[in-house]
């Protein structure tokens, strides 16, 4: 139902349910996730929110069903399209996209537009933060996650704040917004230069490397095959063990084409390891005056580590955009994947000085016809003995180092400075 004291926002073609909206929503969420995974954090789980536009744009015209659809549907989809659906990562974005949608709905539920959009992304950014340093507290970093919450509230808000001035912008300017809302009116015009110009290119090695692994395996069985080596590397009660598979993943995810920067890996880990040693536990093994490096921070650091950069790894090699869920929500996702095939192939509009005018102008010409169809990234798989005989192999390799801990193989943690010779 619409605000109190406003109009029908749909227009009389579509209803408040109708997938083709909320698709294009969804799809929407999907192409700024992709621009944001673009974007160096210090941090996995930090994001600027730049997916949560749509979310945004959604208050004012879905019903909390259809709003909670485009909600799930974010959620699955940057899941999968950042590779991190196995990963701790998934959580935190769970969580905290959760938090913030369902506070800014309430929000404007409740007061209406005595909130603007910047208050609203600010408040939502807060939510979202907060929720995952609880998270983080009890998954990352420990109780030393205290030294994190200024700036990550702070920087939250800001960045939320900011989102909701340029959310407020576009709903101001844009046709295909006040067309849903009812408002309709001519499209901007666009400079003829903004349509020149295609990226292009030969295809890198990591893309030919992808190109293969997207052949060789359908995303269902690749799917299968990831969750039975997570069940492994999450029941392995080693760190030692779990290094070994850590580095197992690693491999995999190079081999499927992901791009990964060892330098932004090493950095991450080692904030991780860094965090947990300020909350010391255990036998001391090294002291530097005030800084001593005990031998249960120590090892709960490196455990952490690799177990959560080991399940990003994971992610990265068998999750891919081809994969498809079961009933109603599975196929509005898949929906949102053929809306964002589209905008890829028209993201050359995206240009500055004309983002508001290319971004409007896109989502008319896609508004115009019916949802788009839902569209492969990657050449069609189906399986084959061989296919299904590495994934197997795959999943065995990664209960190799499991079993090994439980032969005792790991059980002297020699790997500890203080156990050397």
């Amino acid at each position: 139902m619409p605000l109190p004291g406003r109009e029908p926002v749909f227009p009389p073609r579509a209803s408040a349910g109708d997938h083709g909206v909320i698709s294009l929503f969804g799809g929407l969420c999907l192409f700024l996730a992709v621009v944001e995974y673009l974007v160096p954090k210090p941090l996995p789980f930090m994001r600027i929110g730049l997916a949560n536009l749509p979310l945004l744009l959604a208050l004012d015209l879905f019903p909390p069903g259809s709003f909670a659809l485009l909600v799930l549907v974010k959620i699955l989809g940057q899941g999968v399209v950042s590779g991190t659906l196995f990963s701790y990562v998934f959580l935190f974005s769970l969580a905290g996209t959760a938090a913030s949608a369902l506070l800014m709905y309430g929000l404007r539920r409740v007061a209406g537009e005595r909130i603007g959009f910047a208050g609203l992304g600010a408040a939502g950014a807060f939510a979202s933060n907060a929720v995952q340093l609880l998270l983080a507290r009890y998954a990352v970093f420990g109780s030393s996650v205290r030294y994190l919450i200024p700036p990550f509230l702070a920087s939250g808000a800001a960045s939320g704040f900011a989102l909701g001035l340029f959310c407020g912008c576009f709903a101001a300017r844009s046709a295909w917004y006040g067309r849903l809302r009812g408002v309709p009116e001519n499209a901007p015009p666009l400079p003829s230069s903004v349509y020149d110009g295609r990226r292009g290119g030969e295809a890198t090695g990591r893309n030919r490397r992808r190109e293969r692994w997207d052949r060789l395996f359908p995303p269902g069985e690749l799917f299968a095959a990831g969750l039975a080596a997570m069940c492994f590397f999450l029941f392995n009660p080693s760190t030692a063990s779990r290094a070994v598979q850590f580095f197992f993943f690693t491999f995999l995810a190079f081999l499927s084409g992901k791009k990964i920067n060892p330098f932004v890996t090493l950095f991450v880990m080692l904030g991780i390891v860094f965090f947990n040693l300020l909350a010391p536990y255990g036998r001391v093994i090294a002291d530097w005056g005030f800084f001593r490096v005990t031998e249960g921070a120590l090892s709960a650091g490196l455990r952490r580590a690799f177990t959560l950069e080991g399940l990003l790894m994971l992610s990265g090699a068998c999750i891919r955009p081809g994969l498809r869920f079961p009933g109603g929500a599975g196929l509005l996702l898949a929906e949102s994947f053929g809306v964002l095939g589209k905008l890829r192939e028209r993201k050359f509009v995206l240009r500055p000085g004309h983002i508001i005018e290319g971004l409007d102008r896109t989502l008319l010409e896609l508004d115009a016809g019916s949802a788009a169809p839902p569209e492969e990234d990657a050449p069609s798989a189906r399986g084959t003995v061989p296919g299904r005989l590495i994934l197997v192999l795959v999943a065995a390799a990664s209960a190799v180092p499991a079993a090994l801990t439980a032969l005792g193989f790991w059980q002297v943690p020699r790997w500890l400075p203080g156990n050397w010779g």
